[in-house]
């Protein structure tokens, strides 16, 4: 069952690089957190009842917000505030559903559903294909809510540089997602 849950990957990554600050990147790279979840979701494949790929995405969405709090545990564990944590799960939810939002649609019906899925897997799958700086512009500006200015400091970048950035990085992924 590794090919089928090894296809949400790309959705996976985004989702944690969203709620994962990029000030972190340097300590937590992304891509061992999915690992780890799809590692997990591998060996406990056995004891997942769901039917649908919406079930799917959830289980999936639990088991790395399982992982992120892990990494958030280590990140501050000196610091540790309990009345400052906020659940994981109702992050990513949030963060998923900002990504829907783009491409949802009024209607829900099952087929609208599952267009909207393939739609959202396709849009994760075209970030991964963009360049290093165009994914990460596009991601802080739209996903983090940050300004050009802030985006340009941590990418060491004038604004009118990320501007461009933004620019190129949604014309490709449109031309990605229309062919």
């Amino acid at each position: 069952m590794s090919e089928p849950l090894e296809h949400y990957r790309p959705y996976l990554e985004l989702l944690a690089r969203m709620r994962l600050d990029p000030r972190y990147q340097a300590k937590v790279d992304c891509s061992d957190i999915v690992q780890q979840t799809l590692l997990q979701a591998h060996q406990g494949w056995s004891g997942y009842r769901g039917t649908t790929e919406g079930e799917l995405m959830g289980w999936l969405r639990q088991i790395l917000a399982r992982n992120l709090a892990h990494v958030f545990r280590d990140l501050g564990r000196d610091k540790r505030d309990i009345a400052r944590e906020q659940p994981l799960v109702a992050h990513l939810d949030q963060s998923s559903t900002r990504l829907e939002a783009w491409l949802a649609s009024q209607e829900s019906s099952p087929s609208q559903r599952a267009v909207r899925n393939e739609d959202f897997s396709r849009l994760s799958t075209a970030l991964t294909r963009l360049n290093d700086a165009q994914r990460a512009a596009v991601e802080l500006h739209y996903w983090h809510g940050w300004t050009l200015a802030e985006i340009g400091a941590h990418l060491n970048r004038s604004p009118s540089a990320v501007a461009g950035l933004l620019h190129r990085g949604l014309a490709a992924l449109r031309a990605d997602l229309q062919s």
